[in-house]
């Protein structure tokens, strides 16, 4: 269960206005406007494997990952989890419900111990009235998750499970901020299973298609999430 108070969470930078100033869609606010959010921020704790949320549950919050990694998820017809896409730090969900008052239509679960910071429809409120353009700002973070989704679909109904990884591996590399070069190591966000949740097939067949790539000389493996990519040119060209 996520603890109420950030006081519980032991993360040196869990504040209010530290969280709220890594936020896009607020990054224009003056000062008073961004003191307002943070006022009304409440912050919450949850270590791994926690539920942050769920499918149909009424949303009238935005989340914020203060620290750690959030998956967003839904389950297909068969009961095989999906992994939609990965939250890290200064990342957020729940924007759609700062408009308008809905249901969920996914599922939220803290991969790591993961702090966050939370800002309710009612407090934004006021604010969006008398600053339009974060509105925009919204629409804008909505059109850029729906390409994602999109890409990610295609990729599921189009792409052969090496190019899946392949796409994947360079996600999350663009994803971690570091310059795509040979020899960049790269920090997996997800184990095994979750990674064959993400791409549409199975543990085993991620471990060996892992594998095979070691054995081509396109990456290295550093333990169990850790990997050296060795040759970007070659793990771009299964894509």
């Amino acid at each position: 269960m996520g603890c109420e108070s950030c006081d519980k969470c032991k993360h040196r930078n869990c504040t209010g206005e530290y969280c709220a100033k890594k936020v896009t869609i607020f990054s224009e606010l003056n000062n008073q406007l961004l003191g307002d959010i943070v006022n009304n921020i409440e912050r919450k704790h949850f270590g791994k494997g926690d539920i942050i949320f769920e499918t149909g549950q009424l949303s009238d919050r935005l989340y914020i990952v203060n620290t750690g990694r959030v998956k967003i998820f839904t389950y297909s017809r068969d009961g095989k989890e999906q992994i939609l896409y990965i939250l890290n730090e200064g990342d957020f969900v729940g924007e759609l419900s700062l408009l308008k008052m809905t249901s969920l239509e996914f599922n939220a679960a803290a991969l790591e111990d993961t702090s966050l910071c939370t800002v309710s429809k009612q407090h934004f409120d006021a604010i969006i009235k008398n600053n339009p353009e974060i509105t925009l700002k919204i629409l804008e973070s909505l059109h850029d998750r729906l390409i994602k989704l999109e890409m990610l679909v295609q990729s599921l109904n189009t792409k052969d499970i090496e190019a899946r990884i392949a796409s994947m591996l360079i996600g999350f590399l663009k994803e971690s901020g570091k310059n795509p070069v040979d020899g960049v190591v790269l920090e997996l966000p997800l184990n095994r299973e979750e990674m064959g949740n993400y791409i549409g097939t199975t543990r085993e067949t991620i471990s060996r298609k892992l594998a095979l790539l070691q054995d081509g000389g396109i990456l290295e493996f550093i333990g169990n999430r850790k990997i050296i990519i060795k040759d970007l040119d070659s793990l771009e060209r299964l894509i």
